[in-house]
């Protein structure tokens, strides 16, 4: 679980929490990280996009992931300081291939009830990375208010 090297974080700076396949267990997680973009003066647009793309990410870990099972957890490892945040979102599940995920917004698939947290999470984020089959996704937002 270690940071992709273009993402310029040091691994030792990234804070771990492990959650159980519980969505109202990512609030605290969830809470600290806005808590640090407030002290790091990151915008309300930017601070929705880091926040829904977050959601996303949890969202599709519990249910696709591991398939809403309460045995299972969900690894979150973040970093935030004023030019960027970082955030890792694992499950326990078998994985999925990002590119055979069908476009939601392809006239076939509007009624398709998968495929728009994708979709937002790279709409929102600056970089996304998927690793080990899909069970790992990593998205860093870079601070619009540091030219990045």
């Amino acid at each position: 679980m270690k940071a992709p090297p273009d993402f310029g974080v040091d691994d030792d700076a990234l804070i771990d929490v492990t959650l159980p396949t519980d969505l109202h267990s990512v609030k605290e997680p969830e809470g600290r990280i806005m808590a640090a973009l407030q002290r790091c003066g990151y915008d309300a647009d930017t601070t929705f996009a880091i926040k829904l793309a977050f959601e996303e990410a949890v969202t599709n870990a519990a249910k696709h992931g591991n398939r809403n099972d309460r045995s299972k957890r969900i690894d979150v490892r973040y970093y935030v300081d004023p030019r960027r945040v970082v955030i890792m979102v694992r499950d326990e599940g078998c994985g999925f291939c990002p590119d055979k995920v069908p476009d939601p917004t392809a006239d076939e698939n509007l009624e398709r009830p998968s495929g728009r947290g994708i979709m937002l999470i790279q709409s929102y984020m600056t970089k996304v990375c998927y690793r080990d089959n899909g069970k790992e996704v990593w998205m860093l937002k870079e601070n619009p208010a540091c030219g990045a």
